[in-house]
């Protein structure tokens, strides 16, 4: 029943609401992964981020669609946490680790393990309206414990002035989506880390928009 209620919540409401109401401009879609493991990262400035990554995909690829989330955003309330879950496939990440504590990315790696797309915000945590914040090291380390799959960036541009944070009354923008080459895990971290940035700024720049503004 879950799966149902995902399908026609993303062909009903997410679908036409950010591909015909607010409009995506996507350059080198065929970039996007065809099936899983695989890993889309993206810059993270607006609550619609998710819904319109999931939205470059066929229906028919949602159950394998994963957005990776911290667990302190959502689990507080029953309601939304069972839509995160359920309706969304939000896997739950736990942004403090104490000693002693269970593996944080355990349920990441086990869905790549799996076949599934994750989709990750390397920022951790939505920014002010078209501003990259720092990237965290967090997505190094998953790559670095499944060094076989590839890594997409993907630049968003507009998102952050339809739903910035804080914000709860969509404003109509029109939206562009830029995809990169993948990157693979070549065994340093800190590499890893400067591809990944370098990257995003290589299709901001692509844009010909204002760097970040």
């Amino acid at each position: 029943m879950n799966k149902l209620f995902r399908t026609l919540f993303f062909m009903l409401v997410v679908r036409p609401l950010v591909l015909v109401v607010l409009g995506l401009n996507v350059r080198r879609k065929a970039l996007l992964p065809e099936k899983g493991p695989a890993v889309i990262i993206a810059n993270h400035n607006s609550h619609l981020d998710t819904l319109a990554l999931m939205s470059l995909f066929p229906i028919s690829m949602l159950p394998r669609l994963r957005p990776v989330a911290a667990m302190d955003y959502f689990m507080t309330n029953p309601w939304l946490s069972w839509f995160a879950l359920n309706i969304i496939g939000i896997i739950p990440l736990q942004r403090k680790v104490k000693a002693g504590s269970s593996d944080p990315l355990a349920g990441a790696v086990a869905a790549l393990e799996n076949g599934d797309i994750l989709i990750l915000f390397p920022e951790g945590s939505r920014g002010e309206p078209e501003q990259l914040g720092q990237f965290k090291t967090g997505v190094a380390h998953l790559v670095k414990r499944c060094p076989e799959v590839p890594v997409i960036p993907v630049y968003l541009h507009g998102l952050g002035m339809v739903l910035p944070k804080g914000e709860f009354i969509l404003v109509p923008f029109f939206c562009d989506v830029f995809i990169g080459e993948s990157l693979d895990w070549q065994g340093d971290r800190n590499l890893f880390m400067q591809r990944m940035t370098s990257a995003m700024d290589a299709l901001a720049v692509e844009g010909g928009f204002p760097p970040w503004e």
